[in-house]
């Protein structure tokens, strides 16, 4: 469960407008992962607009879904049992 929750996290980070390579808060990163899951109708929406950058831009998507994964693992790390875990298994 945690992995999807991660990938997942990860993925609606990747299609925020969040900047690459920025440091955002646990609070900025957890709501612009809320609004882009909003934004895209779900976390398959996310994980649908990843896939078509990496199609179309791999150069440039495969270092944002490394920036966005390490956030997503050291912010989510630091606070087990976060109460927004549910949002992920929206679809």
């Amino acid at each position: 469960m945690k992995t999807f929750l991660t990938a997942a996290r990860a993925e609606a980070l990747f299609t925020s407008h969040l900047a690459t390579g920025s440091r955002p808060s646990f609070e900025a990163v957890d709501d612009a992962i809320r609004i882009a899951v909003r934004n895209h109708q779900g976390v398959r929406g996310c994980a649908a607009d990843v896939a078509g950058e990496y199609g179309d831009h791999p150069e440039i998507a495969a270092p944002r879904m490394r920036w966005a994964r390490r956030l997503v693992e050291e912010l989510y790390a630091a606070r087990p049992g976060h109460r927004r875990d549910r949002w992920a298994l929206v679809a």
